[in-house]
């Protein structure tokens, strides 16, 4: 299997349909580079049109759905491998458990919840897996002055600026993910010798 990339986006079938295309430019960059995906299984809003593309440009499709969304006809059937789990901690886990890195495109609150928490695992040495936020003209603003204040306020060292990389347009999530920002974990979290 190839580097399986997690996309976080919205499932909202009324948005611009400018989400919708940046959905499914990640979706064909994805394949592109040999890379597949896995995401939450869904067939609606951008999460449907990043699989749609992943899937037309050749790449494989890894679907985590919980069996609530299942039976409401709401997964993408097309999928490679499409896993239906018991919940939606389940599902965040098992996507988190097998993507080589993330990436966030605009989204819900769901999304900002599955970010959150991947964003506090790696801030924790948990894992070292890149992650990547699309902020799209300038959705995730609000976040990133917030992430600002963290640091201003002294909830969070400089350093953990680094833990996400920002792009502006999908064009320039590919460069963030080939090399990463480093980033080193507060000592308090490194792994005990």
């Amino acid at each position: 299997m190839p580097k399986l990339i997690c996309v976080y986006c919205s499932s909202s079938r009324d948005l611009d349909s400018k989400y919708y295309a940046a959905g499914e430019a990640v979706g064909r960059g994805l394949a592109e580079r040999g890379w597949g995906l896995i995401y939450g299984g869904g067939n609606a809003g951008t999460m449907g049109a990043v699989a749609r593309a992943t899937k037309a440009a050749g790449g494989p499709v890894v679907g985590i759905i919980p069996e609530f969304m299942k039976e409401r006809e709401l997964a993408f059937h097309e999928a490679d491998e499409l896993v239906t789990v018991d919940s939606m901690r389940e599902r965040k886990r098992v996507m988190a458990e097998r993507a080589d890195a993330f990436i966030t495109l605009p989204g819900g609150i769901g999304t900002l919840e599955e970010v959150s928490e991947i964003m506090v695992e790696r801030g924790l040495a948990m894992h070292s897996k890149p992650l990547v936020m699309v902020n799209q003209d300038g959705y995730y603003d609000g976040l990133l002055s917030f992430l600002d204040r963290m640091i201003a306020e002294r909830f969070k060292t400089a350093g953990f600026k680094n833990l996400v990389g920002v792009a502006n347009t999908v064009d320039g999530i590919w460069p963030l993910l080939d090399s990463p920002a480093e980033f080193e974990a507060d000592p308090l979290w490194q792994p005990l010798k």
